[in-house]
């Protein structure tokens, strides 16, 4: 994600806030908020955060997944599987 043309000054967003929020929704990529030409904040449309949040949870579980493995808490499909059916069989 290139973001150079996507940085605009805090004066900016103060003059041009009903507009940004109107684009937001068709931009993919985050605005960032410069404030005495230091980066601020990051303004981002709500469909872009949700994804953003998604692909957030999506990367800890396969971390979680990945700690598992490597530290041998796993155990084979086929086991699980019988395991399953017998506690359904036993209710």
């Amino acid at each position: 994600m290139k973001l150079s043309g996507q940085i605009k000054p805090i004066s900016y967003l103060k003059a041009h806030a009903a507009e940004i929020v109107r684009n937001l929704s068709a931009q993919a990529e985050p605005l960032v908020i410069t404030q005495n030409g230091e980066a601020k904040a990051v303004i981002q449309g709500i469909k872009s955060y949700e994804q953003t949040q998604e692909t957030i949870a999506l990367l800890k579980m396969l971390a979680l997944g990945q700690r598992q493995i490597e530290e041998g808490k796993v155990q084979p499909a086929s086991d699980v599987i019988a395991r399953l059916r017998n506690r359904g069989k036993s209710s």
